[in-house]
């Protein structure tokens, strides 16, 4: 009797687990993951090529929803790609000293830092964005090696919690930083969050630049006209269509939306019962979204595309990196799109990172590199790819 107590113990304990597995799949949207291997079932318009510009940068085999272990944010200096590592807490160089586009060596450029995220590079300074604070440090003497006693903090009291990325560009001798929320849906007590500040270069003088943003955790200024474009990642629990995400164009002083609009002015009803007079949600108090994307695709780095290599048709357009669902029924994003800026027409470039509910991987951050192509960080397969075109004829 005591032999079947126990078969039946451990029988039950099984399907609990078993159970709870199911609910964090279906309710949480973790799924498992595969390596990624080949680059076969990586789905590009013809004559664009995929391939694997540096690995095992850390990787998860299960795929959960925000940061998992591996690539984030990107920065190009002097043929350099350097990524931040935010769960592993480091920022390492991926140098190609062979030109062969492929990196041939790791460099730990610098550690034991706080969930490092955005990176940017101005004036001999590497400026990084922990969850709490900013610093900026130099390379003296260009080894891809952090001179330590170099390092000033420049911001220390971020506010930390909630979305804890933290997204960094420099434009016009200022500092623009970008903090997510602290909640899914609230009215943030720190003006700081849900918006993107700008400072001066040495941390000083910080200010809101645009609110109601509740996660932009990508934003890149267009190279010709300077103007701010910035992803959006909106609330969940509005079920599986709504809200959508966004692209954003962003201008000093504008307020788009956050906690209580959505999209085109749309008034978030749910979360917002007051009565008002007039509608909340119309301008000028609040700004619509340029591009509504589908919700719950993660958009996250951006770029826009004025290199040589790729066919005159993606000059100009945007290209934007979708992380994927979380909590979607029916998962969608993990992939790479582009828009066009003359009609914002979005269409598919990069899929197949989602294969069979397996997910091979979740694409974060999209630059330009010299040479015309692009790189891609994946911060669930811990791989940097790089998209190349090549002429049929070639």
């Amino acid at each position: 009797m005591k032999i079947n107590r126990r078969i039946f113990i451990l029988i039950a304990i099984v399907v609990i687990v078993i159970a709870i597995a199911s609910i964090l799949i279906l309710r949480l949207g973790i799924r498992p993951s595969i390596d990624s291997g080949s680059m076969d079932d990586i789905q590009l318009p013809p004559g664009f090529k995929i391939d694997v510009y540096a690995e095992n940068l850390g990787s998860s085999s299960l795929s959960f929803p925000g940061p998992n272990s591996a690539p984030r944010m990107m920065l190009l200096k002097d043929d350099v790609l350097y990524v931040s590592l935010t769960r592993q807490g480091k920022v390492v160089a991926l140098p190609d000293h062979d030109s062969d586009n492929k990196a041939d060596e790791t460099i730990v450029f610098i550690d034991n830092l706080n969930n490092p995220h955005g990176l940017d590079f101005y004036d001999g300074w590497f400026y990084i964005a922990e969850e709490n604070r900013v610093i900026r440090i130099k390379d003296m003497n260009n080894d891809q090696l952090a001179d330590r006693e170099s390092l000033e903090v420049i911001i220390d009291d971020l506010p930390t919690g909630g979305h804890f990325t933290r997204s960094i560009r420099i434009h016009n001798n200022r500092l623009y930083l970008s903090i997510g929320s602290s909640c899914n849906v609230c009215i943030e007590q720190d003006e700081r969050r849900a918006a993107i500040s700008r400072c001066n270069l040495d941390g000083t003088d910080c200010e809101v630049f645009a609110r109601g943003l509740r996660n932009s955790v990508g934003f890149v200024f267009h190279p010709i006209t300077g103007e701010m474009y910035a992803t959006d990642n909106g609330r969940d629990l509005l079920g599986d269509d709504l809200p959508p995400d966004e692209i954003n164009l962003v201008k000093e002083g504008n307020n788009y939306g956050w906690p209580i609009c959505y999209g085109q002015n749309i008034h978030d009803t749910q979360f917002d019962k007051n009565v008002y007079i007039r509608n909340p949600c119309e301008q000028p108090f609040e700004m619509p979204s340029l591009v509504d994307l589908q919700a719950h695709s993660a958009p996250l780095g951006l770029t826009f595309y004025f290199g040589d290599s790729f066919p005159e048709e993606y000059r100009g357009d945007l290209f934007v990196a979708f992380h994927g669902s979380w909590n979607r029924k029916e998962p969608t994003g993990y992939k790479i799109v582009t828009i066009d800026m003359n009609d914002l027409e979005v269409k598919d470039f990069a899929t197949g990172w989602l294969k069979g509910g397996n997910v091979l991987g979740r694409p974060v951050d999209i630059i330009t590199n010299d040479e015309g192509s692009l790189f891609v960080s994946d911060d669930n397969a811990g791989k940097i790819y790089r998209i190349y075109y090549q002429n049929s004829d070639s």
